[in-house]
């Protein structure tokens, strides 16, 4: 069973009882994250909290720290890293101008409660020693600046033009004690002992790694817990033995985050990606399994495959290719054609990702291919057949998982896509005027506009949903329109296009005959065809014809595709 112990601390209790112990920040955590603003609200929340309520006997909470006991008796901390760095600047800042007073009783024994907070103390004389040991360490991967944090806490010496947020917020807390003291120097004493004394904290302590992650998940809805890439990242880390093994690791690592933060997305998303490229190789259709388990089980085996982050940041980059629509570098062997594009642009409207999938099997498969492009586009228009016609079929997400494991080995093997789907035109052509306002219904407009033959360029992506009759009613001559019919007609295919955002707002919710000026200056071919209409009303009739060559367009494609 697991234990775990809570208890209630002072700032000054928490910290001095660390003897011969250390705070540790595990390598999987975040970079330390706290800025100048944050630090500022922490010490004026701090000093209003002094100067309003301290008085009175009330103390001023700080939040919970978790962590677990390691095999050395250290704590490494799950959850309140970023709080208790901060804490550990504002104490050395406050030593440091300590250090720096004349000394009198005050001085001396304020200085004797701030050192044990601190540093190690001698036993005998009960005096620091050696600064060096400290009672924090942190041991992020990827985080240049530990050592600048230790030194800092160490010396109390910070460099001026240093841009880390350690000595960034060093200075701040440094400059900020420094004024207090000057203008209010009898309180300045008394502030100190209210920070020792009236901040609390409540530190639980569990006995394992797993216990602590399972508390941190069910208290912390203020942050977002750890990603399992965290997790990766301190396990990958710790296979590599070699020091510049290591050093090359934490350079690749720092690509891979800016790559996926260029590309909107997490690191969790690319290693989920990649899973299915492992199955596909091993022909794995079964039930997809968490993240973390995937990677961690048999000892974390395929962390240690040597190829690993070399085919994660090509898939990473790939991704940023897509996402962002910047073309593939020259040392690249593929490419991205026009008629490729607008077929990503449609499937990134697709309500849910699990195109990802085989896509990412795709690239794997194919990045090599000289034929990369043509046969990316013969797939990507098969997908959007048959992922568009089943969500339009059953419009769940279990209805197309097996067909997705099942089409990832597929493409591995073959290039193709391996699905169950019945398609008859005549129920089909029924369903779709269903789906005029449900999920699939932007991705479906914004097909049938790349399927005008006169569009020859990619689509804005900042666009809205464009009601031709206007979706708010006005009670002005809508010529034998009225608001039961208005209602029936509103939401049909035949009265959507998609439109370019900036110009649907200066189009507003105006006649047909006025919003046609306002369509002729878009670039997206159907709306210029609306803008040269030859009637400046929009009526019924007009609505169901181009209803009916809207569903003609999209059932046209889809029997291309799937028959």
């Amino acid at each position: 069973m697991a234990e775990l112990h809570v208890s209630k601390k002072t700032i000054s209790k928490l910290l001095s009882e660390m003897q011969n112990r250390k705070f540790i920040i595990p390598d999987f955590q975040r970079p330390y994250k706290w800025d100048k603003e944050k630090c500022e609200t922490l010490w004026n929340d701090i000093v209003d909290f002094k100067e309003n309520d301290a008085t009175n006997g009330a103390d001023y909470f700080l939040g919970t720290i978790v962590s677990y006991v390691n095999e050395n008796r250290n704590l490494e901390i799950i959850d309140g890293q970023q709080r208790i760095t901060s804490f550990f600047l504002l104490l050395r800042a406050f030593y440091k101008k300590l250090e720096a007073m004349t000394e009198d009783e005050d001085v001396v024994g304020l200085k004797n409660q701030l050192a044990p907070c601190i540093w190690d103390i001698n036993p005998i004389s009960q005096k620091v020693s050696d600064k060096s040991k400290i009672h924090i360490e942190s041991l992020v991967v990827t985080e240049e600046d530990n050592d600048t944090f230790h030194k800092i806490l160490e010396t109390g010496e910070f460099i001026l033009e240093a841009k880390d947020n350690y000595s960034i917020n060093y200075q701040f807390f440094k400059e900020h004690c420094d004024e207090y003291a000057e203008k209010y120097p009898m309180q300045w004493k008394q502030l100190c002992i209210t920070i020792l004394q009236k901040c609390i904290i409540l530190p639980i302590e569990c006995d394992t790694p797993e216990t602590a992650l399972t508390i941190f998940s069910t208290l912390n809805d203020r942050g977002l817990p750890l990603a399992d890439s965290d997790i990766f990242k301190a396990q990958i880390y710790r296979n590599h033995k070699d020091e510049s093994d290591r050093k090359e690791f934490t350079n690749t690592w720092k690509e891979l985050t800016d790559t996926c933060k260029q590309a909107n997305l997490k690191i969790d998303d690319i290693f989920r990606y990649y899973t299915h490229i492992i199955r596909a190789k091993n022909n794995d259709k079964s039930k997809e399994v968490g993240l973390r388990k995937f990677y961690t089980e048999e000892k974390s085996k395929r962390l240690k495959e040597p190829e690993l982050m070399n085919e994660v940041i090509a898939l990473a980059n790939f991704w940023f290719y897509v996402n962002t629509g910047n073309e593939p570098e020259d040392d690249e062997s593929y490419n991205f054609s026009f008629e490729t594009r607008k077929y990503l642009h449609c499937l990134a409207h697709y309500p849910n990702d699990f195109w990802k999938y085989p896509l990412s099997v795709f690239f794997a498969k194919n990045k090599d291919n000289a034929d990369f492009n043509d046969i990316l586009i013969i797939l990507l228009k098969k997908m959007i057949g048959f992922l568009f016609a089943k969500f339009i079929e059953s419009p769940t997400v279990n209805a197309i998982k097996d067909d997705i494991y099942t089409s990832c080995i597929s493409v591995y093997n073959r290039n193709e896509l391996q699905y169950k789907l019945e398609f008859k035109e005549d129920s089909f052509k029924q369903k779709v005027v269903t789906h005029s306002s449900s999920k699939i219904s932007r991705a479906l407009l914004l097909l049938d506009a790349y399927l005008n033959e006169n569009q020859d360029e990619l689509i804005s992506d900042k666009f809205d949903i464009e009601h031709i009759f206007p979706k708010k009613w006005q009670d002005t001559n809508y010529n034998g329109w009225n608001i039961k019919d208005a209602q029936i007609y509103l939401d049909k295919f035949g009265n959507k296009i998609i439109f370019e955002k900036k110009l649907n707002i200066q189009a507003g919710n105006g006649y047909f005959g006025v919003k046609k000026l306002k369509y002729k200056l878009s670039k997206i071919k159907s709306v210029i065809e609306l803008g040269n209409f030859p009637k400046n009303d929009w009526i019924k009739k007009d609505i169901e014809k181009r209803e009916e060559r809207f569903i003609n367009t999209i059932l046209d494609f889809f029997k291309d595709q799937l028959l």
